[in-house]
């Protein structure tokens, strides 16, 4: 992805919401910068020695002292707003706290509209404090095919441009126009105007990337380890349920619908099978005449949603080619 960023001629900014690891975070060389959801994961990667981070969630009023605390320690942590309020909050803060302004760019979640008068307002009342603008194309992974992920890249792109390119006629800062998702980042044409993005589920992978062309199956690095518990002539039953997996179903709108996750082999060779109902520890398998599972036996689960997935979890089991345990991988969980 760095190499992808670098040949579009644009910064990666590597999302770790997904992964919450400081181990991960060197892996993705994000000493040059990272992107955090939420307070915790900045106060933990500051801990690790990361002090360039940009907190891609709208702040509020009573999250601003907490922020602040981390700019006394030397990070300098940029937050995002589309809120007039809020923005004001932040202009007058003592701390020489910094917000860019959350433009949507299709997925009507947060933000305002480029250019728009919303827009105008909030940068103003930033002045010197506003950073520059931000967006996510959330509706990218709504996408079947990598032709719309393309044509959603570009509208996401447009967006952010011209929200800057109206900002700075105003008279107002623009440095950073950041744009981000991995659908749109591993898809992207062109980036022309944008300084940086933002994947983060890159970093893992998953079935719902693997569905719509982002990333190949061979490339998805994490797996929960499961054990059956039962198994009879219909079905085949693990420990591993909608806590451990999610509830996740987005391949289910794709060519590919994965059920709750795809079963591999202890070694990691994927299966035909997979998980298609999760109760909250159990996870129910078609037996087939060819899956030889018995009870006790050990499988890996691949998920749907990565993010979703290693959010159950309160650590990394790093293994090599096989089974061996080298290495295992705090993760920062909490808000």
């Amino acid at each position: 992805m760095r190499a992808r960023a670098s040949s579009l001629g644009v910064s990666l900014r590597p999302h770790l919401k997904t992964t919450k690891s400081a181990p991960i975070a060197e892996i993705a060389d994000a000493g040059g910068g990272a992107t955090v959801s939420t307070l915790r994961e900045a106060e933990y990667l500051a801990e690790h020695g990361h002090h360039d981070l940009v907190w891609a969630v709208c702040a509020t009023p009573d999250k601003l002292d907490r922020a602040a605390a981390l700019l006394d320690r030397g990070v300098s942590l940029i937050l995002l707003t589309d809120d007039p309020q809020v923005a004001s909050a932040i202009a007058s803060h003592p701390s020489d706290l910094r917000a860019l302004i959350e433009i949507d760019s299709g997925d009507h979640r947060t933000g305002v509209l480029p250019g728009s008068d919303a827009m105008l307002a909030i940068g103003t009342i930033l002045g010197d404090r506003l950073a520059g603008v931000l967006t996510h194309a959330g509706q990218s992974y709504r996408c079947r095919s990598v032709v719309e992920v393309v044509e959603v890249a570009e509208i996401e792109r447009a967006a952010v441009v011209v929200a800057a390119d109206v900002l700075r006629s105003a008279g107002l800062p623009c440095p950073v126009v950041s744009v981000g998702s991995t659908p749109t980042a591993s898809h992207a044409v062109s980036l022309e105007g944008v300084t940086e993005i933002r994947p983060g589920v890159y970093l893992l992978g998953d079935l719902f990337q693997v569905a719509i062309g982002s990333c190949a199956l061979e490339d998805i690095a994490a797996s929960v380890l499961a054990t059956v518990i039962h198994r009879s002539l219909d079905r085949i039953v693990i420990d591993a349920g909608g806590l451990a997996l999610s509830k996740d179903r987005s391949t289910a709108a794709t060519d590919h619908d994965a059920g709750y996750g795809r079963i591999c082999t202890l070694s990691g060779d994927p299966t035909d099978a997979i998980v298609h109902e999760v109760h909250q520890e159990h996870g129910l398998i078609r037996a087939t005449p060819g899956l030889g599972l018995a009870v006790g036996d050990r499988v890996r689960v691949l998920p749907n949603h990565a993010c979703m997935t290693a959010a159950a979890h309160d650590r990394y089991h790093v293994v090599d080619q096989g089974t061996t345990i080298e290495e295992i991988w705090e993760r920062a969980n909490g808000w």
